[in-house]
């Protein structure tokens, strides 16, 4: 089993840290990448085999499964212990909404930072009012989830992979200037639970690692 990922990609990180909490063994295929360029020029499987040309690709004989919700899926059908999705039926539905709720409803807003704060835009100033509507929209999702989030260890139970994406889309964007705050007391002992976990801390020393790469 093979995985194409970014150093610095959300979606290539919410993979490995499945890929570490099931211990499947993979090879690691780092796609390179920089501030200046980003993924340019791209890796020529991931252009083959994925029609979106981004990472994550999951390579598994001559199967290429991309998207990181779908190769995340795959793989709990394809080594379904430990789950990282709930077996009965509504409470995984409930726990793939949540997931799907960081990658479209919170995650956009974090990508209006990226461009305006991660990267130095071209040809003209960074946009403060774009960046301030992000972190307002950022606060708001965050406010909601205090509203909604139970006192379990995690969202749906046990740790799944809504807590893994959850808990990424929030790191970056507490990083790009959109942090939680004391207003949300639940919402970060979520997270403080969620970072204790190995597979968790390992993921991000590696990109916290990448970030300090001049070329990352």
């Amino acid at each position: 089993m093979q995985l194409y990922a970014g150093p610095l990609s959300l979606f290539s990180a919410k993979v490995r840290i499945v890929l570490d909490e099931k211990r499947i063994p993979y090879e690691l295929i780092s796609v390179p990448f920089s501030r200046a360029t980003g993924y340019q020029p791209k890796h020529p499987l991931v252009v083959q085999v994925n029609p979106k040309q981004q990472v994550p690709v999951l390579m598994d004989g001559d199967l290429a499964v991309y998207d990181s919700t779908l190769i995340n899926e795959y793989l709990e059908d394809r080594h379904p212990d430990p789950p990282l999705l709930p077996r009965e039926p509504q409470a995984k539905a409930r726990c793939r909404q949540l997931e799907a709720a960081a990658d479209e409803v919170l995650f956009p807003h974090v990508l209006a930072l990226i461009y305006e704060v991660f990267y130095e835009p071209v040809g003209r100033p960074r946009d403060d009012e774009r960046i301030a509507a992000a972190r307002r929209a950022i606060a708001e999702q965050y406010a909601g989830l205090e509203r909604t989030i139970g006192e379990g260890a995690y969202l749906c139970g046990d740790v799944t992979v809504a807590d893994i994406g959850y808990f990424l889309t929030i790191t970056f964007a507490s990083n790009l200037g959109a942090p939680l705050t004391d207003a949300e007391p639940r919402l970060k002992a979520w997270y403080e639970r969620v970072f204790a976990r190995p597979s968790v801390q390992r993921e991000v020393q590696g990109l916290m690692a990448a970030a300090g790469n001049r070329e990352s």
